[in-house]
Order: C-alpha cells, then sequence, then structure tokens
C-alpha cells in the first residue's frame, strides 16, 4: 500500500471519528438541551421532568404537546400506578408559561396564541380529572402556569425552597390555569389577597395556605421519590402513607407560623368586597403599615386585571375546574386583543423598566360594559373539552 492511500485512509477515519464524535455530542445534547421535557417510566411510576433549566423550566406549548397524550396514556396503563412531576436544575418547579413568546405570537397575530392557552387549559384540566394518584414535586419557582401543573393534582410536596405566587395582575393578565377555582377555595379570601397582589408564598407557608398538600425538607426528595417509584402495585392510600411519613418527619421551620397569621382576619375583612374600588378603599382607611404596603402593591397592577381577576374569582367559587377554565379561555383571548398583556410583559420581562402604561390608567375608567366584554362567549371558538 503506497503512502497515499495509508494518508487517504487515515484522513478517512478521522473524518469518521469526528463525525462519531458529533453524533455523541448530538445524542448527548438530544438528552439535555433538546429535551424540554423528559417522560420515564421508572418503578411503578410514570416520571415527567421539565428541562429547561436555563429559563426555570417556563412552559411552552411544544411541553404541553409531549404530556399531554403521555399522561393521557399513563392514565390508561394499568402497569403505571402514580404520575410524578418535576423540573430539573434545582432552582425552579415551573416559572410558568413562555409569556414573551406568547406576547410576541400575540402582537403578530399568530395562532399560538390561541394553541397555547387552549392547550395548556386541556392539560390543567387532565391533571384535575386524572384517575391515577399525581404527584407534583414543587421544589423552587412555583408560578402561573407552573402551579396549573401542580395544584389541580391530588398530591402536591413543598420544600423549604418552594417559592409561590400568582403574579399576572402585574403584567396585564389574570391568575389563569384554573386560578378561578383554586384561589377562591383557599382559606378565607386569601385567595383573593393572592390573586390581586401577587403575594410570594415561600417554604413552609406554601402548604399552611393549602398550595401544598405535604412539605418535605428538600434534602429528603430525592429519597422521597425513590421510595415512591419502589412501591409494588400502590394504591391511593400507600403513596398517601409514605408522602406523609416523610411529612411528618420534616424538620424545617416546623414550628414557624403561617407569614399571613396575624393578617388573616384583616385579610379575609378587606378582600370580601364586592368592588376592587371598595378593597382599595377598605385598605386606605385602616392605614396600618401592612395595609398600605397591599395598597401600593395593588395601584401599581393593572386596573382592567384587577376587575378581571375580582369578578373571575367570585364566578369561578361556584364553577366546576371545566367550566372555570372555560370561562378563562374567553378571558385570555380577550386579553390577547387588548392592550395591558402586551405593555405589561414590555415592562416587565422586556424592557424591564417596570413602568408599565396601562389603558385605562384608573379603576374608574374600567366599565361594567368592558368588563362584560372580556367574559363573552366565543361561540364555536370556545373551549370544549
Amino acid at each position: 500500500m503506497g503512502l497515499q492511500q495509508v494518508w487517504r485512509l487515515m484522513s478517512r477515519f478521522n473524518s469518521f471519528k469526528r463525525t462519531n464524535i458529533i453524533l455523541q455530542h448530538l445524542r448527548m445534547s438530544k438528552h439535555t438541551d433538546a429535551v424540554e421535557v423528559l417522560l420515564e417510566r421508572k418503578g411503578c411510576a410514570g416520571v415527567i421532568t421539565l428541562n429547561r433549566p436555563k429559563f426555570l423550566n417556563a412552559l411552552n406549548l411544544s411541553m404541553i404537546r409531549h404530556i399531554y397524550p403521555q399522561l393521557k396514556n399513563w392514565e390508561q396503563d394499568p402497569e403505571t400506578f402514580l404520575i410524578i412531576i418535576k423540573g430539573a436544575g434545582g432552582k425552579a418547579f415551573c416559572a410558568g408559561g413562555d409569556i414573551r413568546a406568547i406576547s410576541e405570537a400575540g402582537k403578530a397575530n399568530q395562532k399560538i396564541a390561541q394553541d397555547f392557552f387552549r392547550e395548556e387549559y386541556m392539560l390543567n384540566n387532565a391533571i384535575g380529572s386524572c384517575r391515577k394518584p399525581y404527584v407534583a414535586l414543587i421544589h423552587g419557582i412555583t408560578m402561573g402556569g407552573g402551579v396549573g401543573l401542580s395544584v389541580h393534582g391530588q398530591f402536591r410536596v413543598a420544600t423549604e425552597k418552594s417559592l409561590f405566587a400568582m403574579p399576572e395582575t402585574a403584567i396585564g393578565l389574570f391568575p389563569d390555569v384554573g386560578g378561578g377555582y383554586f384561589l377562591p377555595r383557599l382559606q378565607g379570601e386569601l385567595g383573593y389577597f393572592l390573586a390581586l397582589t401577587g403575594f410570594r408564598l415561600k417554604g413552609r407557608d406554601v402548604y399552611a395556605a393549602g398550595i401544598a398538600t405535604h412539605f418535605v425538607d428538600s434534602e429528603k426528595l430525592g429519597m422521597l421519590e425513590e421510595d415512591l417509584l419502589a412501591l409494588k402495585s400502590p394504591s391511593k392510600e400507600n403513596i398517601a402513607d409514605v408522602l406523609d411519613a416523610y411529612h411528618a418527619k420534616s424538620k424545617i421551620d416546623q414550628d414557624k407560623s403561617f407569614i399571613l397569621e396575624e393578617h388573616m382576619d384583616k385579610i379575609n375583612s378587606w378582600f370580601s368586597a364586592n368592588t376592587v374600588e371598595q378593597i382599595v378603599e377598605n385598605l386606605q382607611q385602616d392605614g396600618s403599615s401592612f395595609a398600605l404596603e397591599q395598597l401600593k402593591v395593588i395601584n401599581k397592577m393593572s386596573p382592567t386585571s384587577l376587575k378581571i381577576t375580582l369578578r373571575q374569582l367570585k364566578e369561578g367559587s361556584s364553577k366546576t375546574l371545566q367550566e372555570v377554565l372555560t370561562m378563562e379561555y374567553r378571558l385570555s383571548q380577550a386579553c390577547m386583543g387588548g392592550h395591558d398583556f402586551y405593555e405589561g410583559v414590555r415592562a416587565v420581562l422586556i424592557d424591564k423598566d417596570q413602568s408599565p402604561k396601562w389603558k385605562p390608567a384608573d379603576l374608574k375608567e374600567v366599565t361594567d360594559e368592558d368588563l362584560n366584554n372580556y367574559f363573552k362567549s366565543l361561540g364555536s371558538n370556545d373551549l370544549k373539552f
């Protein structure tokens, strides 16, 4: 064999080796960055891992389209006894829907602004009606769309790192993903307070408020998951027993009282009003530092969002989850056709100047007629289950 042929073979081998390295790298990245949600059968369970840690596991349409059919398959599968959902990266379970992408699509009048909300709410309903025990490990940031992926399930496990909020009134939206269902069902008027102010709950307070069903120290979360996966054909009661045992053993902040405990009587009084204007007046009249703090927050929110949200929760308090999601889909599409959502996203997420220019800028300028238009049926375009 001549020297030339040897060089040719070596170069071919190197090229082959390079190609193999590239393919290997692609395969690896496929299992990390490229796959935004991992769906695995482990032990007795189906495990969903939200896998966009760089984006705090923000939920997009592609992820919804992967999770929904798999959830339905596992629900029918006799070998799958429970479903676990968690977030990758340790910082967030899911910080919400990919609002920026939705805002851009809505501005361009793209169909994704309809599809995202429609399919997200269908998934929220599928979680709420799932016949298999559903365990959400809400470790880290859990807001908006992340709440929708967890709160309607049977079991929600918080840790000391959990951070819950429904901050939508600050971006010209409303606490959707079934917020109109679960928020008015929290103790007293707590849900109305959380919805209108976007108040953040941390750690054990997420459990105390009723958002989580259990609290577990984060260092034990891996062991909890292993113990759940190791169960043999478990019943709902077997799963609850494991969660209860871990909850009972949790030590962090176990003697801490609920952060809003001392304010609950006042919250129940202020937020039982039938109008946002009356709530504002209640806070002004009280004049305590806590009341004035909440007033300051509410005054920064979109007046339209505040009025939509109060009515959404009042109506949602006597509706089923499906009825609430149908109402919220109407609201989402009306917001896509309005001004405040795009302005809120600009001020909070794009320019980050935190100075949105709401239209209308004053509560009294948001009329009942304006409000009625947001709640109007979409006819054949309504959300149907």
